[in-house]
């Protein structure tokens, strides 16, 4: 079998961002991550990072809190208001217990204190590439979890809500005006195209897709014939 391309093979294996003003620790963390088998890609200034593409792969960034010209948590700030949630990992060597937890709380997965061991740095960077890899995982499962629900007819999606909101197949019938065999039969197909081996498994994906609820709704008793609610009777 022919070996797969460089770039093919490059798409597919996690990225590191280093941003450190210092060239020196650039290049040593370079090639630290280099030795184990790590991509990475260096930058000298926080503006020369938020100004680079983001590789559509897992990643995270190695990134130093005292810049020149900008505050590490400052970048960290910007890469959220801009919705590129990557995990980061803070390198310095002016670290303080506030600045520690202000980082954690923005989502920092780990801050090291300059001069850290070899190993600390390539755990805590192992740590953060598996935070992003799930976090691409499950973004990754509700886009085909909302393809599914989009298969659907509007009368299945409609027959879905209501049966995961707790109603029975009946009450459902009676709420939209159609038999309880179509109903059966509308149900089945949703379960099929969502791909739901349980009706727990669908009650699970309805809540996943933040579908509304319908256990407030009255259902109107019918006026005559089988079924009809007695009324009290007026004394005069």
């Amino acid at each position: 079998m022919p070996s797969m391309p460089d770039r093919g093979r490059e798409a597919l294996e996690p990225l590191v961002y280093i941003v450190d003003d210092d060239p020196g620790m650039n290049d040593a963390l370079a090639g630290l991550l280099r030795s184990v088998g790590m991509r990475s890609r260096s930058f000298l200034s926080a503006d020369s990072f938020l100004a680079a593409s983001i590789d559509d792969v897992p990643s995270c960034v190695v990134l130093d809190v005292r810049l020149r010209g900008a505050n590490g948590l400052d970048v960290q700030r910007e890469l959220n208001r801009r919705g590129i949630c990557l995990p980061v990992v803070f390198v310095t060597g002016h670290g303080d217990i506030e600045m520690t937890v202000r980082a954690m709380k923005a989502g920092a997965v780990d801050f090291l204190a300059k001069p850290f061991r070899d190993q600390d740095l390539l755990d805590a960077v192992t740590e953060a590439i598996a935070v992003d890899r799930n976090k691409r995982q499950a973004l990754q499962c509700g886009d085909d979890l909302r393809a599914r629900f989009a298969s659907l007819s509007d009368r299945e999606r409609e027959i879905m809500m209501l049966a995961a909101s707790g109603l029975m197949n009946k009450q459902i019938a009676g709420k939209i005006g159609i038999s309880e065999v179509t109903i059966k039969i509308h149900r089945s197909r949703a379960m099929r195209k969502m791909a739901a081996r349980t009706f727990a498994d669908l009650v699970k994906m309805a809540l996943e897709l933040g579908l509304p609820h319908h256990r407030s709704t009255t259902l109107p008793a019918p006026r005559h014939g089988v079924g009809a609610v007695p009324q009290p009777m007026a004394i005069y």
